[in-house]
C-alpha cells in the first residue's frame, strides 16, 4: 500500500464470532466462528433454515446481543470495547432497525415515531432529510395519524423512514416484509433498494423469502451458524435452488 492509500472499513463486520447459550449437554452453537464484511451501500440478505443462526448474527452485528467470543465492528468502532452508555449511543447515531412487528409507539403520530430516535438523543436531524424521506416512503398525508390509524404497509413506512432518519451508518432489518401482503412487501423493498442505491444506505436484512433477497445485491447463506453459500447478484431462481440445498 502506497502512503497515499488509505484502507475504508466496512460498515459492519464479524471476526470469529461465536455465540453460545446455554452450557453442557444444553449447549446450543448458534454461531460457530463466522467471519463476514459488509460494505457501504450494499444491500445484503441473510437467509438459511430455521435455527442457522441468521437472527442471532443479525441481533450481535447491531449491538442487541453479545457474542460469547469474537468481535463486531460498525465502522471502526469495535463493539465489545463499548460501555452500556456508549453502546446505547452509537446504536441511536449509527444503528437503524426495522422489524417484523413494526415496533412503533402507539401513543405517537407517525411523524413522532420517525423522530423518536433523534428526540430520545437529544438531536432534532437533518430537517430536509427527513422530509425527503417522508416523501420517499409516501407518508405526507399520514403524518397525523397514529399506528392504530395506519394500515400494515403504512405502519412499516414508518419503520422504514424512523430507520432512515437518523442518517446511520447501517440499517438491520429482520423479516420486515413478513407481516405484510405481496404489494405493501414489495413498496417496502422498493423504499430500501431505492436508499441504497440512491442514498448509499447500507443494509443488512434477514429474511426466508427468495423474492425479497433478489433485490439486495448479495445474498449470504447460514447453515448451523456457519456461512454455507455467498451470492453475488442473487435472483430468485438461485436463491431458491440453494435454500433447497439447505433443506430450507
Amino acid at each position: 500500500m502506497t502512503p497515499t492509500e488509505t484502507t475504508v472499513a466496512p460498515a459492519v463486520a464479524a471476526r470469529n464470532a461465536v455465540k453460545v447459550y446455554g452450557s453442557g449437554d444444553a449447549e446450543v452453537r448458534a454461531l460457530d466462528g463466522i467471519d463476514i464484511e459488509f460494505a457501504h451501500g450494499q444491500f445484503t440478505a441473510v437467509m438459511g433454515p430455521s435455527g442457522s443462526g441468521k437472527s442471532t448474527l443479525m441481533h450481535c452485528l447491531a449491538g442487541l446481543d453479545e457474542l460469547t467470543d469474537g468481535h463486531v465492528t460498525i465502522g471502526n468502532t469495535t463493539l465489545d470495547a463499548l460501555n452500556d452508555r456508549q453502546l446505547t449511543e452509537l446504536r441511536r447515531t449509527e444503528v437503524g432497525f426495522i422489524f417484523q412487528s413494526f415496533n412503533l409507539v402507539p401513543t405517537l403520530t407517525a411523524r413522532e415515531n420517525i423522530v423518536l430516535p433523534l428526540a430520545l438523543g437529544g438531536r432534532r436531524g437533518d430537517t430536509d432529510w427527513i422530509e425527503q424521506v417522508i416523501d420517499t416512503v409516501g407518508l405526507r398525508d399520514r403524518l397525523s395519524h397514529k399506528p392504530s390509524e395506519l394500515s400494515g404497509g403504512q405502519q412499516q413506512r414508518v419503520a422504514v423512514a424512523r430507520a432512515l432518519a437518523c442518517q446511520p451508518s447501517v440499517i438491520f432489518a429482520d423479516e420486515p416484509t413478513g407481516n405484510l401482503d405481496s404489494n405493501s412487501g414489495g413498496e417496502i423493498l422498493d423504499f430500501m433498494r431505492r436508499a441504497v442505491d440512491e442514498h448509499a444506505q447500507t443494509i443488512v436484512m434477514v429474511t426466508h423469502d427468495p423474492n425479497a433477497a433478489a433485490r439486495a445485491d448479495r445474498a449470504v447463506f447460514l447453515a448451523d451458524g456457519r456461512i454455507v453459500a455467498d451470492m453475488a447478484d442473487p435472483s430468485a431462481e438461485r436463491i431458491l435452488d440453494t435454500m433447497k440445498s439447505l433443506g430450507s
